[in-house]
């Protein structure tokens, strides 16, 4: 979402983070329509209440369930089926919903008269649960969770699971009419295992992200022009960067990499000010603190990379503190009761950093906090936009251009192992970044054909110091074209056929460009870091 990396989107599922939101490696969104009630998207100016990443919030609600009367739904598709089951707990005062959805492609492997296929795994499954009960008029809790797991492996010789698991306990409190307030306490996990067995050589890989949250936000209705928003979270996060366990002829060993902790913290406050019947203004300020935590031993690095320092802290001790101020600006202005006006400027810190140096996100890349020397990365950004319905609302228009400045963003040097390296920072480079573009944006929102069409031309580039030259290269998501088509199309009222069209420009990758003989090897020769593209994608489903 302009120019940002996966990691830099922040995916909640009723408050709750989802670090990994696909299934099957990106063909399935571990979202289960059945189980969910609204999405929103916000890539320009969000409210201070989110913070953590760079790029875009989506910020994902799950069904209440219904309060009135039991009810039974699901499907049978060629790859997946889901069943959802809801009722009252109490008419009218609280209500619970299930969800839950499985694939079996692993069911046909079994026709194969291959061993090694008719053994092999490959499927997914997620459960959503929720359940609200209301006290009384002031008083409302609901509970939440998710909980996924996608399964691959091929006959008994290699095997990777990975998946998801969120809770969320919230109670609503009516203070009075004007005095709303939002208490969480939210758990969030990510991890994966990998299994080999060869015989003679088997083992284990297991790797983790977990979090425990407590957020309180209130909401206060000053009056007609004025809304306040207002609270605090405080997130602890353990990381479980790789414990590997190897047994060759009957010998095991361990390699246990160092377990990281962090504490992180925010205060915010904004507000919608309507200043007059065109014109509204929403401002805020978030500010965030994070500190590295003991137990462990931190290293000190010089810029290429070799141990100048170590120092040893035990449980709890603060090894750095990062605190950070982050403003949000925007305006809206009506110019008639067709179209409108927006600019808006936000500037958002990240503290969690995904370390990948492959192409596309995969189940096993790393998550690392900010520490004495990875800094927080830092995006400022100014958008601005022109909005416009038509055609008595059957139709909406969008266009919007933005810029981003970015701080602290982190390369890889050449060669970098990141996966299962106690000194994986060492092999980081860091420098600055910009991504800028403009976003168009046309719907049709009512009769039997609906739809939308969307296209964004955009680049995004950094300027990393150790890295072409210190000038600046296409990032590894660049994509200079992004075009999304959806057609829907409502044969009767029982029948409707659906299309969706996708293409964007390939990813930026480094490919040598050419190769020679040095006694005897075979050495490949680099110029520019992603000077190459991958082909362009597209898809017609």
């Amino acid at each position: 979402v302009r120019g940002g990396t996966a990691d830099q989107n922040l995916i909640l599922l009723d408050e709750a983070i989802v670090y990994n939101a696909s299934h099957l490696l990106g063909f399935f969104s571990v979202f289960n329509s059945d189980a969910i009630k609204d999405v929103t998207l916000y890539k320009g100016t969000e409210s201070a209440e989110y913070g953590g990443r760079l790029a875009s919030v989506l910020d994902v609600k799950m069904q209440d369930g219904n309060d009135k009367h039991y009810s039974v739904q699901g499907g049978i598709g060629v790859i997946a089926s889901r069943l959802k089951f809801e009722g009252p707990i109490k008419k009218n005062d609280g209500s619970f919903t299930i969800s839950a959805r499985r694939t079996y492609a692993d069911e046909f492997l079994k026709f194969s008269k291959d061993t090694n296929i008719n053994k092999s795994r490959l499927y997914f499954y997620d459960i959503n649960v929720k359940a609200n009960y209301r006290i009384d008029d002031n008083n409302r809790i609901f509970l939440s969770g998710y909980f996924g797991e996608d399964v691959l492996g091929f006959s008994t010789l290699f095997g990777i699971n990975w998946g998801n698991a969120t809770g969320t306990l919230r109670w609503n409190h009516l203070y009075s009419d004007k005095l709303f307030s939002n208490t969480s306490i939210i758990y969030s996990k990510y991890d994966y295992n990998i299994n080999l067995d060869f015989g003679s050589l088997s083992g284990q890989i297991i790797s983790r992200i977990q979090d425990w949250n407590l957020k309180e936000d209130f909401e206060y209705f000053c009056n007609s022009k004025n809304t306040f928003k207002f609270g605090f979270n405080s997130v602890y996060h353990t990381i479980v960067p790789g414990l590997v366990t190897l047994t060759t002829n009957a010998t095991t060993s361990e390699l246990n990499l160092s377990d990281k902790y962090a504490w992180e913290n925010a205060l915010y406050f904004s507000d919608e000010f309507k200043v007059s019947k065109l014109f509204s203004i929403g401002y805020g300020v978030r500010l965030s603190a994070f500190s590295a935590l003991g137990p462990g031993s931190f290293y000190t690095y010089d810029a290429s990379g070799n141990t100048i320092d170590t120092a040893t802290y035990s449980s709890g001790k603060f090894v750095k503190t990062y605190i950070n101020p982050e403003p949000r600006l925007g305006f809206n202005y009506i110019l008639n009761e067709k179209s409108s006006l927006k600019w808006g400027y936000d500037r958002n810190v990240q503290n969690l950093h995904l370390l990948s140096n492959s192409t596309t996100q995969n189940p096993t890349d790393l998550w690392i906090p900010s520490s004495n020397n990875v800094k927080p990365e830092i995006a400022d950004q100014l958008s601005l936009g022109y909005f416009r319905n038509f055609k008595n609302n059957s139709y909406e228009f969008s266009c919007e251009v933005y810029y981003k400045n970015l701080q602290n963003q982190i390369d890889y040097k050449d060669g970098a192992q990141v996966t299962l390296n106690e000194n994986a920072e060492s092999s980081l480079l860091y420098g600055i970044g910009r991504a800028y573009g403009a976003e168009f944006f046309l719907k049709k929102k009512y009769g039997r054909l609906t739809g939308w069409v969307g296209y964004t031309l955009s680049r995004t580039e950094k300027k990393i110091a150790g890295i072409n030259n210190d000038t600046y290269y296409p990032a590894t998501q660049d994509h200079t074209h992004d075009l999304s088509v959806v057609c829907i199309y409502e044969l009767s009222k029982k029948w409707s056929v659906s299309s969706t069209f996708v293409y964007y420009t390939g990813n930026a990758v480094t490919f040598p460009s050419g190769k020679y003989n040095e006694n005897g090897q075979v050495a490949f020769y680099y110029t520019e870091r992603n000077a190459y593209r991958m082909p362009a994608y597209n898809r017609l489903d």
